[in-house]
């Protein structure tokens, strides 16, 4: 299954081409793709229009949505973000650290634009799409 990061859900909505929006596209209806539930709040928050956030709410929605936080998910992205630091990088947002801890640590892979996945790619075994 591959979880779709907020990073690819915005472009997607704005009608953005990029080489994860194409890869997306080809995946629904053909691919179990899921979304976290900090995934969705971050996607749906940006939503100006009532009838676009209704419209990609019922999208969203009838994806499976995985609840990504909870104690071990959160003390296992403290040492990864630790761990991190410790080769010289900071991650500039605590969301993209859980994510990509619970990815890790679920076996999902992720499908993302967000530089900041890169690290745990190369350092954490993180499975990018």
């Amino acid at each position: 299954m591959i979880l779709v990061d907020s990073s690819v859900w915005v472009d997607y909505f704005n009608g953005t081409e990029t080489l994860a929006t194409k890869k997306l596209d080809g995946l629904l209806g053909s691919q179990p793709v899921c979304i976290g539930d900090l995934i969705l709040a971050e996607v749906l928050q940006g939503f100006r229009q009532d009838t676009d956030y209704q419209a990609a709410k019922n999208l969203l929605c009838a994806l499976p949505i995985h609840s990504m936080v909870c104690k071990d998910i959160s003390i296992k992205s403290a040492d990864n973000f630790r761990t991190l630091r410790k080769q010289g990088i900071t991650i500039r947002k605590t969301i993209d650290t859980l994510i990509a801890t619970y990815c890790i640590e679920t076996g999902l892979t992720l499908l993302h634009s967000d530089k900041d996945f890169q690290p745990f790619q190369q350092y954490l075994g993180l499975q990018a799409a």
